[in-house]
């Protein structure tokens, strides 16, 4: 089973990054994760601090010559803003003042509950571990699952839906070649294909930053027709649809998620929604010709594309900040500002690409099964694509 954990805070040393289960023989390239890594710290409206930080990836354990060994897998990004904190970012006590301490909760962050579940007066100790900082390592780690699904013939791509209420005009927008596709997301500054879309997200956001005020979005993630059955109706919390749910809901700022034709889904007719089953070619799977289940059915994938959307709320920290109050006073006071950033959904959506690879990545060793990727490929071949199904016309 794969599994992962990080560790770290925002302006601290360093983040760490821990995943297992990775079968043995798998090929992984160091630059393809930082590639994943320069995409999230791209789009227009992100902050200072991504000029800062280079996240150059270092394997410690488990790679062995560019290769997996079978071990558990250790990553370490390294902070380069760190020179500019260490002072109040010390591990080990220091004389003198305790470091810049901050009092001030801002209204949609982690720092008001978390100052009172941990008991901590100085929230820094909150807001630190609380940051989206830590999505770098989530991606360097799913870039070690991309890897890992793309060995299997399974890609993930992503792009942004909607900024600040400027929405793409497709609402069914058909996804290209997946080279097509990524070509297409970079070309835009906030990773939307529509250039007219992409233009007037651009302009909300340039609107919001001069007005010190942030926008949220919506993004998409998509992926390349999936074997039929990962995961499993037998068991709640074994459900992928859940497990996906999960994953993108634990992204910082995301509050709603879709699958499929998500919240449409409950405005139409049955007629509308479900995916009819079409005769093909004997010994073929019955083709599909739409896919508003978004690629899953009963908590499993039925073989066609996984569809998943996130939606983002805007940023905590406004440099218009909104009223809060002094924790340890009580008076009234504006909230804290950290550097950060006007918008960060084309960046969540690389984040998103990163959870689906980590989460699909689970759900085919489940399924499959490997103590080496040889042996992986080995039991999906042998299971066959169409995973025993019977139907009239075929022969298994």
């Amino acid at each position: 089973m794969i599994r992962f954990l990080t560790a770290g805070e925002s302006h601290g040393p360093a983040l760490v990054g821990m995943i297992e289960g990775i079968p043995s023989g798998l090929p992984l390239d160091a630059k393809m994760l930082g590639e994943d890594l320069a995409r999230r710290k791209m789009g227009y409206g992100r902050g200072g601090r991504m000029r800062i930080e280079t996240d150059e990836v270092r394997f410690l354990t488990g790679v062995r010559r560019g290769v997996t060994i079978g071990s558990p897998i250790t990553v370490i990004l390294e902070n380069r803003d760190f020179s500019h904190w260490e002072d109040d970012m010390a591990v080990e006590p220091r004389s003198g003042e305790p470091g810049r301490q901050v009092l001030i909760p801002r209204p949609g962050h982690a720092d008001y509950a978390g100052g009172i579940k941990y008991g901590q007066h100085d929230l820094r100790n909150i807001l630190e571990r609380a940051s989206a900082r830590e999505t770098a390592m989530r991606v360097a780690l799913g870039g070690v699952a991309r890897q890992y699904l793309r060995q299997l013939g399974i890609d993930v791509a992503s792009f942004v839906v909607e900024i600040g209420g400027v929405s793409m005009k497709s609402s069914d927008f058909e996804t290209p070649d997946f080279t097509e596709l990524r070509s297409s997301v970079m070309s835009s500054e906030v990773f939307c294909p529509e250039v007219e879309a992409s233009l007037a997200m651009i302009e909300a956001i340039r609107t919001a930053k001069r007005e010190g005020d942030t926008l949220g979005g919506v993004f998409e993630v998509r992926t390349t027709p999936l074997p039929v059955g990962l995961g499993t109706y037998t068991q709640w919390d074994r459900r992928l649809d859940g497990l996906l749910a999960q994953a993108m809901m634990s992204i910082q700022a995301i509050k709603a998620v879709e699958i499929g034709l998500g919240m449409e889904g409950a405005r139409r007719h049955g007629s509308k929604v479900h995916d009819a089953f079409l005769p093909s070619t004997p010994g073929s799977p019955p083709l599909r010709p739409t896919n508003g289940a978004g690629g899953l059915e009963g908590g499993m994938t039925n073989g066609q594309p996984l569809i998943v959307r996130a939606g983002m709320k805007p940023i905590s920290t406004l440099y218009n900040p909104l009223p809060s109050v002094n924790i340890l006073t009580g008076e009234a006071a504006p909230a804290t500002i950290e550097r950060s950033d006007t918008c960060a959904v084309p960046a969540a959506s690389v984040v998103g690409e990163a959870m689906v690879c980590l989460i699909l990545a689970q759900a085919v060793s489940e399924k499959y099964s490997g103590d080496s990727i040889g042996e992986l490929k080995s039991h999906m071949e042998a299971s066959g694509r169409l995973d025993r199904l019977y139907y009239p016309g075929n022969t298994v």
